[in-house]
């Protein structure tokens, strides 16, 4: 059987270049993401090109290898040190500080360290007061349309896109694992980060998100149904959020003349965590789930958010007035892209996203829908397929890159 590793190798990771790249031109570089998603895997393809060393911060052999990090690391100066669950080490930053401004004097100056880790907020405040002018960052997610095979989105939308559950032999395979995975979060993970936090209420909570994907934000009707109070609500979706699972989607906030909604829309980031957790085992399930598509709508969403170029700002747009788009891109630049989608493969469009572009104008217009072939629709929107709209985003991002 291959192991792990050796299944998400057989994966390209349109990061990659991206991550090279940043690490050519500064000393640190933290690749952020969530367990099992292919941070060790990417870093280690990276590794394989130059000297390097890999050290997983949760082996305790690996750790005390740390014990004193400036001799340790001074001993690979001349490699690059990849440093896994580097949130485990809280202390190492500081040392990091001075080993990088000392190899900077000697002419040693980037792509000293490769630092993976599972939790963003934590760490990057921890970095980044340490760090400060000496550290990037970058985020890697689940699997995107652009990385697979056009003629399985719709298992990615199902199944996901964490590797081990989209290249499983079975259905009911790739459902235990995210299972697995959704157990090992609130058994193991969650003790980490938030240890005065129940199991079983994070679980609740987090199947009462699936429910309620791609919905506004109601803090208070969520309070109600776990029996708690908004600021622990609160709290709980921070602590998602930080974890790199749970998107907030931002409402517009740049048209001052229009009343607009103001609160967030929340969604699991991967479809098949949202699946798993409402018990879906495939497809044909899905499609008869009253979710189908809610679970549809945040999967394009969060694809076209990951595949967008680097300082993209991501929105939804609604006003009391019934304007509505799904999804307001402002590439760099300050170009508008509105974004609305479809689960059904004859797409219609209503009033309330001619009133919203009338509202903002955008550059391009697009309905997403399942379907293989673009065209136009009330002559100025193109509807098309997620495979090709994010591979035009993605192009976008590699132009901008190089």
């Amino acid at each position: 059987m291959e192991s792990d590793s050796t299944i998400t190798r057989m994966l390209h990771r349109n990061l990659a270049p991206q991550l090279e790249y940043l690490l050519s031109n500064s000393p640190a570089v933290v690749l952020l993401g969530p367990r099992q998603v292919g941070k060790t895997t990417l870093a280690l393809d990276i590794g394989e090109l130059q000297p390097s060393v890999y050290l997983d911060l949760e082996d305790a052999g690996d750790r005390a290898k740390l014990s004193y990090p400036a001799d340790y690391l001074a001993s690979h100066a001349n490699k690059l040190v990849i440093l896994d669950e580097v949130h485990r080490l809280p202390e190492l930053f500081q040392s990091l500080r001075g080993i990088i401004d000392q190899g900077r004097r000697r002419g040693k100056g980037n792509g000293r360290f490769l630092l993976l880790g599972s939790a963003s907020l934590d760490l990057m405040r921890q970095s980044g007061e340490s760090l400060a002018g000496r550290i990037s960052y970058l985020e890697l997610g689940p699997l995107q349309p652009s990385e697979i095979d056009s003629r399985e989105i719709e298992t990615l939308w199902v199944r996901g896109g964490f590797p081990l559950s989209f290249l499983a032999d079975t259905e009911d395979l790739s459902l235990q694992w995210r299972r697995n995975f959704i157990r090992s979060y609130l058994e193991r993970d969650i003790s980490q980060f938030a240890p005065r936090i129940a199991a079983e209420t994070l679980r609740r909570f987090w199947t009462m998100l699936a429910h309620n994907q791609s919905q506004i934000l109601n803090a208070a009707n969520l309070a109600r149904g776990l029996g708690v109070d908004g600021k622990t609500v609160a709290g709980y979706l921070d602590l998602l959020v930080d974890l790199l699972l749970v998107r907030r989607l931002p409402a517009w906030h740049g048209n001052a003349g229009k009343r607009l909604v103001k609160s967030p829309k929340v969604y699991i980031r991967d479809s098949g965590i949202t699946h798993a957790l409402l018990g879906i085992r495939d497809k044909e399930e899905l499609l008869g789930h009253p979710v189908v598509g809610q679970t549809w709508e945040s999967f394009v969403i969060e694809s076209l958010i990951e595949a967008a170029p680097d300082g993209t700002e991501a929105h939804y747009y609604r006003t009391s007035h019934g304007a509505e788009l799904d999804l307001v891109l402002t590439l760099p630049g300050g170009k508008l892209w509105a974004v609305e989608v479809k689960r059904s493969p004859a797409p219609t469009l209503g009033k309330g996203f001619h009133f919203a572009c009338a509202d903002l104008n955008p550059a391009k217009r697009f309905v997403v829908y399942p379907g293989n072939d673009s065209f136009r629709i009330d002559g100025h929107a193109t509807v098309t397929s997620l495979g090709t709209l994010t591979q035009l985003l993605s192009t976008t991002r590699s132009a901008k890159t190089a």
